[in-house]
């Protein structure tokens, strides 16, 4: 594996598994220094654990809520001391609460939306403070195909998925002039414990809509996300990159 982001420092929300968790490893293993964060907290000691074993890069981790502002700007004040700056933020802490909009609560809505579009918003404020004094930065947002093309039943979800790719536009627009880059990666369906619990016919009905034949896995959109990071990308902002397998074309 390359050293292609030797000596850069990462912070990655909802890092503890599934995508979160394979976009760390493909980070440390080209060089990353990272800050991990998460709510679960022993998950996210685990995975730290086992990715300092395996890569000689420095990893933090902390529990954090990222709807939580003071939180996000405690985490960024411990790049800086401890690791040295923050070189990116990859959005990805995100939840489903999935629901016909006709049956669906109030709380189930607000949850979705905090969690998902103002937490990408606080984190990403809490990061662009100090990109922006270093005059480089890097904002990598996980979206999702659903908020490209909208999904019956995930009214909320494909809300903040759709806000996060209006956010990432504008954050580009608005720091660009600082050399700060932002972008949006929006998976399609991707190969995690929530599609391993799909019913048979689900799948073999998602399979069907995907011109690839089959779903993608954490690893390949870890390494859109490692891209994205990387200088060889230092000319991309303001764009967003479905990777879908051509389900959405």
């Amino acid at each position: 594996m390359c050293d292609s982001l030797k000596d850069k420092t990462v912070w990655i929300t909802g890092a503890a598994r599934g995508i979160g968790l394979a976009i760390a490893q493909e980070m440390a293993a080209r060089g990353a220094n990272l800050m991990l964060t998460d709510v679960l907290e022993s998950e996210l000691a685990d995975a730290a654990l086992a990715i300092e074993n395996a890569h000689s890069v420095k990893i933090l981790h902390e529990k954090l809520d990222v709807t939580d502002g003071a939180g996000a700007d405690r985490i960024v004040q411990r790049c800086l001391s401890e690791l040295g700056g923050l070189t990116a933020l990859v959005n990805n802490a995100g939840i489903t609460r999935d629901g016909l909009m006709i049956r669906m609560s109030d709380d189930d809505w607000d949850r979705v939306l905090s969690v998902n579009l103002k937490g990408t918003f606080v984190c990403t404020r809490a990061a662009v403070k100090v990109m922006m004094k270093a005059r480089y930065g890097k904002i990598v947002n996980i979206a999702s195909v659903i908020g490209v093309m909208g999904n019956a039943g995930q009214a909320n979800y494909a809300a903040s998925k759709a806000g996060i790719i209006g956010l990432t536009k504008t954050v580009a627009k608005e720091f660009g002039a600082r050399g700060v880059r932002a972008n949006a990666v929006a998976p399609g369906f991707i190969q995690t414990e929530m599609t391993d619990k799909l019913a048979p016919e689900t799948r073999e009905a998602y399979l069907k809509a995907i011109p690839l034949n089959y779903l993608g896995t954490p690893q390949d959109v870890a390494r859109i996300c490692a891209f994205l990071v990387s200088a060889d990308s230092d000319y991309i902002t303001g764009q967003v990159i479905v990777a879908d397998g051509g389900m959405h074309t």
